[in-house]
């Protein structure tokens, strides 16, 4: 009874945040076909895909599902603002390199802060002992990733300027590989890659993100899909709530039907999923500010070519002087 009422309870929510107008909904045909991108690291899409679940939620609409992979967020925007993929799943920074770079699409949904699950790493027999010890050293990070952000607020915090270390830019199995042959100083990398490096390697965590970095995920939409796809994207939704709670109930279980999927240990994948909090919510204007200062911050760094605002890719609900306050 418990599980239904949350239920009950979030969807409603999800959908008033997306704030689809009735005139909107009431000419919406369906469409044949949800292309979901994501990221094989995204454990809970990655349990979604090898259930079914989705595709037994949206059965009765008439709808399929097409999960469309990806390596990380940035390509994941790629594909969603070319038109290859309907909604995605991303971390906090991507959206932003993506909408200075002119992307259209609209948040619809974001997963609870997990700032545990992304780290600046070294290795086991490292000299580097603290972040202030980077200055001059190589790091490699996925660039305007998550970690992007991270990385950035632990030097600002050390005392270090971006420019005092030397960014190498590789997406993660092209970083794992520099990072265990020695080619670089530091990684700077999110769940589960960050549990499989320490587990497997020993490597030694220089900075999480608490304190520094919330890690929120985003669930993004191409913003005419969101208009007028809103049953569709509540029964993505609604499902998501159910796996994110059978999930949440037995890790150790989810742990066994992910590893062989993400092609890593149970126990690897188990702790990563202890990080993670999971269950979609609707944007708030609190969240929607932290994403904003996190735009302005890669702005004033020059990482990004123009200021943005983040109200501008926001559902009607959320309000854009309330959320940039």
């Amino acid at each position: 009874m418990r599980f239904r009422s949350i239920l009950r309870l979030a969807a409603p929510l999800l959908i008033a945040a997306i704030s689809f107008h009735a005139s909107a909904q009431s000419g919406t045909t369906l469409p044949g076909t949800l292309r979901i991108g994501f990221q094989k690291s995204a454990s809970l899409l990655t349990l979604q895909k090898s259930s079914g679940s989705l595709e037994k939620k949206l059965a009765p609409l008439g709808v399929s599902v097409k999960w469309v992979e990806f390596p990380a967020g940035p390509q994941l925007l790629e594909g969603l603002n070319v038109g290859a993929v309907d909604v995605g799943f991303v971390g906090e920074a991507p959206p932003i390199f993506a909408q200075a770079a002119g992307a259209k699409f609209v948040y619809i949904g974001f997963d609870p802060a997990a700032p545990e699950a992304e780290a600046i790493v070294v290795p086991k027999d490292s000299p580097i002992k603290s972040v202030a010890e980077l200055k001059g050293k190589k790091v490699a990070l996925n660039k305007g990733s998550n970690v992007h952000y991270l990385l950035v607020k632990a030097l600002e915090k050390a005392g270090l300027k971006y420019s005092d270390i030397q960014p190498v830019y590789l997406p993660p199995a092209d970083a794992r590989a520099a990072f265990e042959r020695g080619a670089v100083d530091a990684w700077v990398i999110w769940d589960p890659f960050l549990a499989a490096v320490e587990h497997q390697s020993g490597a030694r965590l220089l900075q999480d993100g608490k304190g520094i970095a919330n890690n929120y995920a985003y669930y993004l939409a191409e913003r005419g899909y969101a208009q007028t796809q809103p049953k569709v994207i509540q029964a993505l939704f609604e499902d998501t709530q159910a796996q994110a709670i059978a999930l949440k109930s037995n890790i150790k279980a989810a742990a066994a039907v992910i590893a062989p999927l993400q092609g890593l240990a149970p126990e690897v994948v188990e702790k990563s999923l202890t990080r993670y909090q999971f269950g979609v919510k609707p944007l708030t204007p609190a969240v929607a500010a932290e994403q904003q200062k996190i735009a302005d911050t890669f702005h004033a760094l020059g990482l990004i070519p123009n200021a943005i605002r983040v109200g501008d890719a926001l559902p009607g609900s959320v309000k854009v002087a309330e959320a940039t306050k």
